[in-house]
């Protein structure tokens, strides 16, 4: 798919999940109780202003397939279990890469075992996975790029999280900046990018939306400039 150009316009924010949860046909909220930016200079988690949310565990990753139905289940293990690594970030930064090659993304089984990672790791783990339990809900990668920030010496720039369909509109989960909450209801991925750039205080340059991480990472996107 071709990369989404930006268009600036009113802004509102994504705030943390409101789990009105019905399980049954999948509905999610986000409230706009969120009173602070997030940190330009990192995709970790901001830290948990509540618990999170009761979620179903399974031994194996074979057993969460069985026993998951829907993204809110997958969401609510996220919030329960993810951890940012912060040295494989600066690992798969811009930088390193161009250095040292591409490092392999971590399987959803090996996530599951062990879910540590970055954004990456995160979405290929909601995506895989909520294909499998909820075909339906037409699970999609969506790639941000931001203007590039450095930190000690590696250049940063791409973010990734996962999108599903419900109801004719679009969510967004599995962000490693903010693992447990869902966005949305939005009427697109135009309105979600919007919103997101204000909530990291970063100017988003182009978005993707695609089928795959693997075809991302290997052919850079098209970069279209937003207007200032």
């Amino acid at each position: 798919m071709s990369t989404k150009r930006l268009w600036p316009r009113s802004e509102r924010r994504i705030g943390s999940l409101a789990l009105a949860l019905t399980l049954a046909i999948g509905l999610f909220a986000a409230s706009d109780s969120r009173s602070q930016a997030a940190d330009p200079l990192s995709d970790a988690p901001e830290g948990q202003a509540a618990p999170p949310a009761p979620h179903v565990d399974a031994p194996t990753y074979a057993d969460a397939l069985s026993r998951w139905r829907s993204a809110a289940d997958i969401n609510a293990w996220i919030g329960a279990r993810f951890s940012y690594d912060r040295e494989r970030a600066l690992l798969l930064s811009e930088t390193q890469r161009q250095k040292n090659g591409r490092m392999p993304i971590i399987t959803a089984p090996d996530f599951f075992a062990r879910p540590t990672g970055v954004c990456v790791d995160l979405s290929r783990f909601a995506v895989e996975t909520l294909r499998q339990v909820d075909p339906a809900a037409k699970a999609t990668y969506v790639m941000i790029e931001f203007d590039p920030q450095t930190i000690a010496g590696n250049t940063l720039r791409r973010h990734w999280v996962a999108s599903f369909e419900s109801g004719g509109q679009k969510y967004f989960f599995a962000d490693s900046k903010r693992p447990g909450v869902v966005a949305g209801p939005y009427d697109g991925t135009q309105q979600f990018i919007e919103a997101y750039a204000t909530y990291r205080g970063r100017r988003i340059v182009a978005f993707q939306e695609r089928n795959s991480f693997e075809r991302q990472m290997r052919q850079a996107a098209g970069r279209q400039p937003g207007r200032n």
